[in-house]
């Protein structure tokens, strides 16, 4: 064996070592808080992914779509026939294009019902709450009555909370919290949005 695969292996080794320690580690078993924030492609997407995860196992899936629950959505086109899955999408589609505070403010809250329901239901495994961050930004969700509905869920449910600019305070509470940083985005040099890609 040359010096290389000798010295390849002996490093191997250490981290076998220190990946197995950390799995012996990890012995508490509950549902988990995830924030995808940042200003990078991706967040939805990945939340998608994970809900196709669940449901690939037989699991009860909550999905609710702040802002662009209105948009074209080919994950939720291929998933939602699933009969494990429950939608619940926010009518007004872009605050910008209602540019209707009360409007937004009356369509987020009755959506919001939705999701303090999923949140409270022992039987629903996994709630996205996608582009909530938008909600508690604008202020048409508080960030108190938010935070309460994740701290009293049910022990073994997780849940996904997508969007830019995530609150501190959800952040502050997540298991689990990626950043998805933007180093460039096509949309930016005049490239349109492609079905199938992304959205």
């Amino acid at each position: 064996m040359s010096d290389r695969d000798t010295r390849h292996k002996a490093s191997m080794e250490k981290l076998k070592a220190r990946v197995e320690e950390k799995i012996a580690s990890a012995n508490e078993q509950r549902g988990l808080i995830i924030v995808n924030t940042g200003n990078g492609k991706g967040k939805t997407t990945a939340a998608w992914g994970t809900v196709t995860r669940a449901l690939g196992y037989g699991y009860k899936v909550g999905v609710v779509q702040f802002i662009k629950g209105l948009w074209e959505c080919g994950e939720r086109n291929r998933l939602e026939e699933d009969a494990n899955l429950e939608l619940a999408i926010m009518a007004t589609g872009f605050t910008w294009d209602t540019q209707n505070r009360q409007a937004d403010t009356d369509a987020c809250q009755e959506v919001w019902k939705e999701a303090e329901r999923m949140l409270a239901d022992p039987e629903t495994y996994l709630v996205v709450l996608d582009e909530i961050t938008y909600m508690l930004k604008f202020g048409y969700l508080d960030i108190e009555t938010v935070k309460q509905a994740l701290e009293n869920r049910p022990l073994e449910q997780t849940v996904i909370i997508t969007g830019r600019n995530a609150h501190r305070e959800l952040v502050a509470m997540a298991d689990t919290v990626t950043e998805m940083q933007e180093v460039r985005h096509a949309f930016n040099n005049g490239l349109q949005a492609r079905r199938g890609i992304d959205f």
